[in-house]
């Protein structure tokens, strides 16, 4: 028979008679063979070349089969291990077979039996091999697809800010500059990664449902009535039923909702008080409440930053977060950076 395989398998049997009947049998079938005469030669030689198969006795002094097994399976996942053992030794078998092994021969055996099965190994490790790659491909063009949806996603979340913008020129940069504030206390409160994410884009949209908002009631120079007043305040859960269809995460809905709860229960639109308004939405509202003072707004100039400070320190308690704010305050610095303008808008640099 011609020899054209690239196959190399390993004998491992303390036995000489046994490792050269089974060397001889494989050569004459065209497989490349190289022999071991114990577990720790079989490991220095699986560490010097390459194998795709080892065949091993159970039953040998010192590392024996079974541990042997182990270690390659734990170190040489792309190893197949053929088990060879006496009928009075099937347990150990057995339990080879469970642990990982392709499949297991007894003594004495039948040569023909012996290349039956190391094909059907050779076979069997090709076919884990090729659904691993197939596996892994696949990861890779659903993590491609995973990227153009969240795209798909970015853009559309630009293009509702743009709408808000367009409508409310006062809203221009707002929610970058709260989505910075936000994140900034939201790391020194040190909230989880993956929630300041979420914050992160809270901010972004939070204001959105200002666009189903009547533009004469955005824009009103003077005092708002009552009515306005109320018109107004509906903006997060109209914010909630625009974003709801795009976005999943139902963390990121609530703290869009509830963004405008008091502390102390007095808030809008549910009256939720203290721990039970989401910790997003405490930071949100410090933040936003922050900005909107320090900026121009159509009734009246923009606060300083001082008089803004002043102000949240009153409503400590009663509208605001004590926590949230005290880690505000203790943000002072990088927030200044952020409202005169120093630092880079974070846009929607959200995980992508």
């Amino acid at each position: 028979m011609s020899i054209n395989r690239d196959e190399k398998i390993l004998v491992v049997d303390d036995e000489q008679s046994i490792r050269e009947l089974i060397v001889t049998s494989l050569e004459d079938n065209g497989y490349l063979c190289s022999t071991a005469a114990d577990g720790q030669e079989a490991l220095r030689k699986l560490e010097e070349e390459d194998y795709q198969l080892v065949i091993s006795d159970i039953k040998m002094p010192g590392m024996d089969g079974i541990e042997l097994l182990k270690r390659i399976l734990s170190e040489y996942r792309d190893v197949a291990v053929i088990m060879v053992t006496s009928l009075v030794n099937i347990n150990y078998s057995i339990e080879a077979m469970k642990l990982g092994a392709y499949d297991y021969i007894l003594k004495p055996f039948d040569l023909g039996s012996l290349l039956i099965s190391v094909q059907r190994a050779f076979e069997r490790r090709m076919l884990i091999i090729k659904n691993r790659e197939y596996q892994y491909n696949l990861e890779l063009k659903v993590e491609e697809q995973t990227r153009e949806i969240r795209k798909v996603f970015l853009n559309a979340i630009e293009a509702l800010a743009q709408a808000l913008e367009a409508k409310d020129a006062y809203t221009s940069g707002h929610s970058h500059r709260v989505t910075e504030i936000s994140v900034i206390i939201a790391k020194e409160l040190e909230l989880d990664s993956d929630y300041v994410d979420k914050i992160r884009l809270s901010g972004l949209l939070h204001d959105i449902g200002k666009i189903g908002i009547r533009g004469d009631v955005l824009n009103k120079p003077g005092r708002l009535t009552e009515s306005e007043y109320k018109h107004v305040s509906t903006h997060p859960s109209i914010g909630v039923k625009i974003l709801q269809f795009l976005i999943k995460e139902n963390e990121v809905l609530e703290i869009i909702k509830h963004h405008h709860e008091f502390y102390n229960g007095k808030g809008l639109p549910d009256g939720l008080r203290m721990e039970k308004i989401p910790i997003g939405s405490r930071i949100l509202a410090v933040a936003d409440t922050f900005d909107a003072m320090t900026s121009t707004r159509p009734y009246r100039n923009a606060l300083s930053p001082e008089t803004a400070y002043k102000e949240l320190e009153r409503c400590k308690g009663t509208q605001f977060d004590p926590d949230v704010v005290d880690a505000f305050f203790r943000c002072r610095e990088k927030v200044e950076r952020i409202i005169s303008g120093k630092e880079i808008p974070l846009g929607i640099a959200i995980n992508q």
